[in-house]
């Protein structure tokens, strides 16, 4: 028998007692003498309609409780499951809703748990930009990108971009790539906005995703892939020329021709196009280097000791060009290829001692740093990289000293993207050019 039965059951018994209450009172006036008759049946008749009250409003306080606990969230609230007419199925039945409604909040709060940690720890930085305008940094790929000193407005991040302050300011939601300055290296970055509804309040979320990496293994692939055809086909056309050359060279030596001078002259063109044939031949094959990608054996070592080895080897080749070696902090560790991050490191040193030939006070540091990333720096006092060049001097074959191949610095571009860094050349703060390696 449910609730409503039996309540209704008990509100019929307290309504029959309580006309059995009044017919007693209705008696004991109506009989003369009866003094002591009419108090007891007073009161019993004032008892029973207060048990009959608080019978009728016990349900209104136990819901009116319920209401409560929901208004405010309170699922520990428990309600007694006891005390007749059917108030121990309603308490058992309100704790049930209590158990499930404590359930559901439980599951919601792991669900919410779950999906904070998920955003935390995605590679992509995102920002949120409140109503009022206030910019947050939402995971931790955000706080590592936008690591500089600054509040929560959408024009303080003009120290990175100034574009990108004003998409965080108008609320853009189209995708573009903007190139941001970052721990001070320009870097591409794929921007993408969305607006969600968040506590009744509109949010703008905005998507950082660094794409750089990316387009330099890209650049590389497809240069790597252009040198490798390119000398194949080159060698395939040159190397029957190389040999029929030979050939020509040595029926042009035969004793009976000797006598005509023009046989003579004919034979000198032919081993000059021989040799240089074969020259050229020697040429496209030490190119082919360029176009076999490194293979990076990584491990961690001490940046002390491994910078001052390169600094001993670089002695010995050029003893006349100064060397100062700074490692901050002391104990810096590295990891990385150390013998192929010391090929690039010694041809970037080489570079320069040559770059600083005509100078009066040639002048070369080696500096290593690390903290947030690792930072290499070869810095000198020569003349310095034009700014128009300083995406060319990484291209293959391209070259400004005469006797330069062009392979050297493309080479080391491709050694650092092979180790999921980048690299490049900027003015150095007293002169000359300063080759900045961040890995």
């Amino acid at each position: 028998m449910g609730f409503d039965q039996r309540f209704t059951i008990g509100l019929l018994a307290w309504i029959a007692a309580l006309m059995a209450a009044l017919v007693a009172c209705i008696a004991a006036f109506a009989t003369p003498g009866l003094g002591a008759a009419r108090i007891v049946a007073l009161a019993t008749a004032a008892a029973i309609f207060a048990g009959l009250w608080h019978h009728i409003t016990r349900t209104n306080r136990t819901v009116a409780r319920f209401v409560e606990a929901l208004k405010f969230g309170d699922t520990a609230l428990q309600f007694d499951a006891q005390g007749g007419a059917g108030f121990q199925a309603l308490g058992a039945s309100l704790n049930e809703a209590l158990d499930r409604l404590r359930g559901e909040q439980r599951r919601i709060a792991g669900e919410l748990r779950y999906l904070d940690a998920l955003v935390d720890d995605m590679p992509v930085a995102v920002l949120t930009v409140d109503a009022t305008g206030h910019v947050t940094r939402a995971n931790k790929a955000a706080r590592r990108l936008f690591a500089g000193e600054h509040g929560g407005l959408p024009e303080e991040y003009a120290i990175y971009s100034a574009t990108f302050a004003r998409r965080l300011a108008n609320g853009s939601q189209n995708e573009e790539i903007l190139i941001l300055n970052i721990n001070g290296r320009s870097q591409r970055m794929l921007v993408r906005g969305a607006t969600l509804e968040r506590l009744g309040q509109r949010t703008h979320a905005v998507s950082v995703q660094p794409i750089q990496g990316a387009l330099d293994a890209v650049e590389m692939a497809a240069q790597t892939d252009l040198v490798r055809v390119l000398t194949h086909e080159i060698l395939n056309s040159l190397t029957p020329v190389t040999s029929l050359a030979a050939t020509a060279a040595d029926l042009l030596g035969d004793r009976d021709l000797s006598s005509d001078p023009r046989v003579g002259d004919a034979r000198t063109a032919v081993e000059t196009l021989a040799r240089r044939a074969r020259g050229l031949s020697h040429f496209i094959e030490a190119y082919r280097a360029v176009a076999q990608t490194p293979e990076i054996k990584r491990q961690r070592f001490a940046a002390r000791p491994w910078a001052d080895e390169l600094a001993r080897i670089f002695s010995a080749k050029a003893p006349d060009v100064p060397l100062s070696v700074e490692v901050a902090p002391e104990a810096l560790a590295l990891e990385a290829d150390p013998d192929l991050l010391a090929q690039v490191v010694i041809n970037l040193m080489q570079n320069a001692a040559q770059a600083m030939q005509d100078a009066e006070a040639p002048r070369l540091v080696l500096r290593l740093s690390g903290g947030a990333t690792t930072v290499i720096e070869v810095e000198d006092n020569g003349p310095g990289v034009p700014e128009s060049l300083r995406q060319d001097v990484f291209l293959p074959f391209f070259t400004t000293r005469a006797a330069g191949t062009g392979v050297g610095l493309n080479l080391a571009r491709q050694i650092v993207i092979a180790h999921g860094g980048a690299i490049d050349v900027r003015d150095a703060p007293g002169g000359g050019a300063l080759f900045r390696i961040v890995l």
